[in-house]
């Protein structure tokens, strides 16, 4: 999918903000070992388990929990509104004010308020909206929006913050985060003591009971609740549980995931009306809790997104993901940021509003393997683009060279074996290290792999060899990369397989795995190439189907059902082969077992590189080290940040050829700080990746894939 120029602006003007790459990245570094450290001692998958499970539950059984949670609301004397839209919320609300001639407002942190964009709306009708958040209140007063769901200011820096202060309030304040807080405090208790109407949001709303949950770090919250006449809690329908069991649950993970705490500083339960001061004596608080579907009904009702209501705004997928980090949360264009973003963006907002910063996501699948809701947020994302892609449809290259060529697997294969000539002029040593012109900034950071002068199906003949009494048959995938650019790992899996007593054969139609097509939003091709490749691998007849992409294995062995789940007769065929599928190091393992070899005196130093698919979607990154660390040839030693994303994502690099060298850069740093000669990775994509990275910084650090070193190439 084509991404606009203006978001391309947004996006280069967000690397080049040194003091948001500075302020993420501390963040992002710190993240990690306090989120591990708040769990020690937790059963994580267990709690996962148990919030996606009550929270789907509760999603499916929306309307149900609604009326029972309005039933205990105004039971306890509160009233509830249910608001169909945006504009319905903030109508109701405004009519609230107008009513109670509400003159000033003091809001504790909702993103639901940011959403339907409320403080506009109460604002037009002359009341002062004062946000008591400090992160919100700052970027109040800067005239921004939130850049992260739990820490709205975390793209500032304190510089920037006590020039804001100083401007507003008239008086030279000094970058000191202990002062600027005195002054916060200072001059938010003013507001808190003068206001009319308290509006909040609500981390949970409780079925059972009617009360409301709020976990702050701040004493705002409270005040924002306790001290004004009336209190108004906007609540998305999301938030809603059944019982104050899950109430527990959620409260064990939401602070761990969020912020490496093992609990909020306050964590307040409020449930119906409560005394208050009013006209110079105590009286009843007013309570309007108003509930909010703007397009979270419709999230239900499909049954692909209905998964994303499992979110717990705990914001974990931002802290983890390598392009936020980056770029940050204002990219976004709407005010939800990241993968999860996008996807709220869809629903609540409009799917022109996703259209570009879905792009972003590089489908390193970090962020599913921590979300407490088991959000798998890197397919959601994909979805969002299939359906996007049918919607708009592609650009005229992006539909020429998909449809024309990658979908068509002999045109294809020309075209592939016409570029060996073509590049040329171009081509040293294996890379083409400079283009031309527009395309300069693709080789700016990388060199690019060359196009080999055969390919491994004309190299087949040569590298069979005849196996006595066979342990298995086994049809070898090897996808675009190793079959055009990469042979020599083919023939290392050809070599050691055989070795090992496995008959090997190379399914002649066999192509593109359809990832591009897939990954690019392009259903159709997907689809096509799906039914090709099916065709080609069922005519070897073979026990195993080899495969040594991780990106190849999960389509093949994953999507390739998915994709034809709507024909019962292809679907059944994309079964039988997923069932054959077998990753080269997992065989190798399987073949010669756990045996430790004694190393050579002069072992070559390797570390590893666990790309995104293998260890996350596949989860096989031990087989690898399995046979690295029985190798007698090789000693291995880990490199810091091994399966960190390494940049490459396919097409990622084209479309956002900045931000994958700035994750590369981080990458090799971390390679050659590991003191390696050799870095070994099972994903060839990651090899284009890294291989092109260490040649534009001339380094003699070579990198292989794990059949290479199981062949002896060490050199």
């Amino acid at each position: 999918m084509a991404v606009s120029k203006e978001f391309q602006g947004k996006v280069k003007k967000a690397l080049n903000n040194e003091n948001l790459r500075k302020a993420l990245g501390n963040f992002g570094n710190a993240y990690p070992a306090a989120r591990e450290k708040a769990y020690q001692g937790k059963d994580i998958e267990a709690l996962r388990d148990y919030i996606s499970q009550n929270k789907r539950l509760a999603a499916q059984n929306i309307d149900e929990l609604v009326e029972k949670f309005t039933k205990e609301v105004e039971k306890r004397g509160g009233t509830v509104f249910f608001a169909k839209t945006a504009e319905d919320a903030k109508e109701y609300i405004a009519k609230v004010a107008r009513e109670e001639n509400v003159k000033t407002i003091v809001k504790s942190k909702s993103m639901a308020s940011e959403e339907i964009h409320l403080n506009e709306r109460l604002e037009k009708d002359n009341i002062e909206v004062v946000e008591t958040d400090l992160g919100e209140w700052i970027i109040q007063l800067m005239g921004q929006k939130p850049s992260h769901m739990v820490m709205p200011a975390i793209h500032l820096t304190r510089y920037e913050i006590a020039e804001t202060f100083s401007k507003h309030l008239n008086e030279k304040l000094p970058p000191d985060p202990l002062k600027l807080t005195k002054v916060a405090r200072r001059e938010l208790r003013k507001k808190f003591l003068a206001a009319d109407m308290g509006i909040s949001g609500a981390n949970m709303a409780v079925a059972e009971n009617g009360a409301l949950v709020l976990m702050t770090n701040e004493g705002n919250a409270r005040l924002t609740t306790t001290l004004p006449r009336i209190h108004v809690a906007l609540v998305g329908i999301e938030k809603f549980v059944p019982n104050m069991e899950t109430v527990v649950k959620v409260l064990e993970a939401l602070p761990r995931s969020a912020t490496g705490q093992e609990i909020t500083s306050y964590v307040t339960m409020i449930d119906g009306v409560v005394p208050t001061w009013v006209d110079n004596g105590v009286g009843e608080k007013k309570l309007h809790v108003v509930i909010l579907d703007n397009g979270r009904k419709a999230m239900i009702d499909d049954p692909v997104f209905q998964e994303a209501m499992q979110c717990i705004r705990c914001a974990s997928c931002l802290n983890v993901c390598p392009v936020y980090q980056l770029v940050g949360g204002h990219v976004y264009g709407h005010i939800y940021a990241g993968g999860i973003g996008t996807i709220l963006t869809a629903f609540f907002n409009s799917e022109d509003a996703a259209y570009d910063p879905q792009n972003l996501c590089i489908n390193c699948n970090k962020c599913a393997t921590i979300c407490p809701g088991k959000i798998n947020i890197p397919k959601l994302v994909k979805e969002l683009r299939l359906r996007l892609t049918e919607k708009k449809g592609l650009s005229f290259a992006e539909n020429y060279a998909l449809r024309n060529i990658v979908g068509k697997p002999r045109t294809f294969h020309k075209w592939l074996r016409r570029a060996k000539t073509l590049q040329k002029p171009l081509a040293r040593e294996g890379f083409i290290r400079h283009l031309p012109l527009a395309f300069s900034k693709h080789t700016e950071k990388r060199s690019l792999p060359t196009v080999a002068d055969k390919p491994l199906r004309d190299l087949v003949p040569s590298l069979k060899k005849e196996v006595k009494n066979p342990k298995a048959k086994a049809a070898f995938y090897s996808g675009c990369v190793i079959d055009f650019c990469y042979p020599e790992v083919g023939e290392a899996i050809f070599k050691t397989l055989q070795d090992n007593g496995i008959e090997m054969v190379f399914p002649e139609g066999q192509s593109c795995c359809g990832a591009p097509a897939s990954y690019m939003g392009d259903r159709k091709t997907a689809i096509e190439l799906a039914k090709s490749n099916i065709e080609a691998l069922e005519s070897a007849n073979a026990d195993y189907i080899i495969t040594a992409c991780p990106t190849c294995t999960h389509v093949v062995k994953d999507e390739f059902p998915e994709l034809l789940e709507g024909d019962k007769k292809w679907h059944e065929r994309a079964k039988k082969i997923s069932e054959k599928v077998k990753d080269y190091s997992d065989l190798m393992v399987e073949l010669t077992g756990d045996k430790k070899q004694k190393k050579k005196k002069k072992a070559t130093k390797v570390t590893y590189h666990d790309s995104c698919h293998y260890k996350r979607e596949l989860e096989l990154s031990d087989r690898p080290r399995t046979l690295l660390n029985n190798s007698k040839d090789v000693e291995l030693v880990e490199m810091n940040e091994c399966d960190r994303c390494c940049g490459f994502g396919g097409s990622y690099t084209a479309k956002f050829p900045e931000i994958s060298a700035e994750i590369m850069e981080r990458k090799l740093k971390n390679i050659e700080e590991s003191g390696a000669e050799i870095v070994v990775t099972d994903c060839p994509g990651c090899m284009i990746q890294l291989k092109g990275g260490l040649d534009k910084k001339n380094s003699k650090i070579k990198v292989k894939h794990t059949a290479e070193i199981m062949a002896g190439d060490t050199k």
